[in-house]
């Protein structure tokens, strides 16, 4: 349990709702309120977001929880009929894949146009957002530090240097999460230098692509490969595990936010957005609103060692403060740029042999 969500029960539940009603502008006593959610978070500490805002407004949430693909494939399906009223995803190429097959529908908020840095939101043809981004992970890179020093690995490009032939420990490269650090480089390097480096990628394997972002971080702690790619909330994970073993492993590593002193680490983005039929649309716009709240965002951080994305709000999760000492420079490219290069990246992973 988090330090957020055992210093919330303490305080009078009265005062919580109140505080929540308030901040939002919304009836504390709404009855007979119902909002639809398809989500493809599956994290339990997310429980007391949806119970928040229950007791905030009287709004009954129900939630549908599948992947992304079950839950796009879910919306083609039932068409109009569908009674999704919220969409939440996870990775901007699949957020933008969704906003191209027409399944969500522009919105109306200066809150969130206001507390959403452009970069991390889509801006609707007609004006307002059709999709927000409502936290972020950062895609960093973690060594061995009985083998190289922070220098060596200070760029995402440096990465198919030679020098680490043989060392290098990645997921899958067709995975969203690499599919959209790699879209993000063909923004910034252009596509023939993206091709080039992802090559050199290639080269510098330890090993075939396998398993998730723990198992890669777990392969530099063993001493399997000398240098691993993971998103930050794994990272954070173990480092606050239970587990004597995981918080041990990390230890073993050096952590880096690369491109510190160019355009930025790339982060990719968990996201919400309105379903094209949705039947509650005022209240739909009111828990996207919610979730970019002070309370909520501090709750994505706490609970699922994410970083916030609203703008004002402060950091306070002990293992995210020290990776970077609560802040670091990140790529301002719009991340609905990055998804649009999904297929492209695709066409060079087979070209180059990354499988």
């Amino acid at each position: 349990m988090n330090n957020v969500t055992r210093s919330t029960r303490r305080r009078p539940a009265a005062l919580a709702v109140a505080f929540m009603a308030a901040t939002l502008g919304l009836p504390v006593m709404a009855q007979d309120k119902v909002l639809n959610i398809y989500s493809a978070r599956h994290y339990p500490t997310d429980e007391s977001l949806y119970g928040d805002f229950t007791k905030a407004t009287g709004i009954r949430i129900n939630r549908v929880d599948s992947d992304d693909a079950g839950i796009v494939a879910r919306l083609k399906a039932e068409g109009a009929a569908s009674p999704a009223d919220v969409i939440l995803l996870v990775d901007a190429a699949r957020l933008w894949r969704a906003e191209s097959d027409g399944l969500f529908q522009p919105i109306q908020s200066r809150l969130l146009e206001e507390s959403i840095p452009a970069n991390l939101r889509a801006t609707a043809a007609g004006g307002g957002v059709t999709w927000v981004g409502l936290s972020t992970r950062a895609r960093i890179v973690v060594y061995d530090k009985s083998k190289f020093q922070r220098s060596d690995l200070d760029s995402y490009e440096k990465l198919a240097d030679p020098k680490f032939k043989g060392q290098l420990c990645i997921r899958s490269g067709s995975h969203p999460y690499n599919l959209s650090l790699f879209g993000a480089m063909t923004e910034h390097l252009g596509a023939d230098a993206t091709e080039a480096w992802l090559k050199g990628l290639v080269a510098n394997m330890a090993r075939a692509p396998k398993g998730g972002d723990t198992d890669q971080i777990k392969g530099v702690a063993s001493g399997e490969c000398g240098v691993a790619v993971t998103n930050t909330y794994y990272l954070a994970r173990m480092m606050r595990s239970s587990n004597a073993a995981d918080r041990a492993a990390t230890e073993r590593l050096g952590i880096v936010f690369p491109n510190q002193s160019t355009w930025g680490t790339h982060v990719n983005v968990a996201g919400g957005a309105v379903a094209r039929y949705a039947r509650h649309h005022e209240s739909a716009v009111k828990f996207l609103e919610y979730l970019a709240s002070p309370a909520a965002q501090n709750h994505f951080a706490n609970g699922n060692n994410e970083w916030p994305v609203a703008k004002g709000v402060t950091l306070d999760n002990p293992a995210l403060k020290a990776m970077t000492g609560g802040s670091f420079k990140s790529e301002l490219i719009p991340i609905s740029a990055v998804g649009k290069n999904q297929v492209r990246v695709q066409q060079m992973l087979d070209r180059v042999g990354f499988k």
